[in-house]
């Protein structure tokens, strides 16, 4: 299986705080890899840091092999990587489909991704023409989903996607992602949900204290109730 994204020994340093210790991951193309852990970890700032938001104080970024950690955010994104933050970010005074206008980098929209995207996220082409700011959380982050998946992406870099989320949308969302896994997208996913990175994950990473401290495949961790509990403090009420 060919990684197309590969970190080796990356250190992040945010102000005076070491962040990230020497990161040492891979992506494989075509799956969907899991990044667990408690809240804190360095989760989040991973992937800030594939993105160039935060910038890598050391080591090795490379994408299909070509090196991207002293690339800018813009200069990532045209290569095909797409990020959905934790943040739910979206223009809020502008309409959902001007979002999607501005997503979309190779020209107008595709009418039949569109109705892709609409079938799983209906309520996007109720409020067609309405402000983003005045979505529920929920909606915002079908958006800003959508925003990441309105073109093919070479990679999907998503953080927490269903964090808050009513238990209807995280089952639309979890069926959405399965099918952009279908498609064959490679994504590398955050997530606190154990029943979303169970039902999404073919491979999991997890971090502790801004390292790497497990990897593997997503069901074997699954099976095995006592290292979730060690990893992740993950209760048996977790499952149920």
């Amino acid at each position: 299986m060919t990684d197309l994204l590969r970190l080796s020994g990356v250190h992040t340093h945010i102000g005076r705080y070491h962040i990230l210790q020497g990161i040492d991951l891979a992506v494989p193309q075509g799956q969907t890899t899991m990044l667990l852990g408690r809240n804190g970890a360095g989760k989040t700032t991973t992937l800030r840091t594939i993105m160039g938001l935060w910038q890598a104080s050391s080591g090795e970024i490379s994408l299909s092999g070509d090196r991207i950690e002293s690339r800018a955010t813009p200069d990532i994104a045209r290569l095909g990587v797409g990020y959905v933050p934790e943040s739910m970010a979206v223009f809020s005074d502008l309409t959902v489909k001007e979002n999607l206008v501005l997503a979309a980098r190779d020209g107008p929209l595709d009418d039949t991704q569109l109705d892709w995207i609409f079938g799983f996220f209906p309520a996007l082409r109720r409020f067609w023409l309405s402000r983003a700011g005045s979505l529920s959380g929920g909606q915002k982050q079908m958006l800003s989903i959508a925003r990441a998946i309105i073109e093919p992406r070479k990679l999907l870099l998503i953080d927490e996607p269903t964090k808050g989320l009513a238990p209807a949308i995280v089952m639309a969302l979890i069926e959405c992602l399965k099918e952009i896994k279908r498609k064959g997208a490679t994504i590398l996913l955050v997530e606190q949900n154990f029943f979303a990175a169970r039902e999404l994950g073919d491979n999991v990473l997890v971090m502790d204290n801004g390292t790497i401290v497990h990897r593997g495949e997503m069901a074997a961790l699954a099976a095995d109730v006592p290292l979730q509990e060690r990893l992740l403090g993950l209760s048996l009420e977790t499952h149920q």
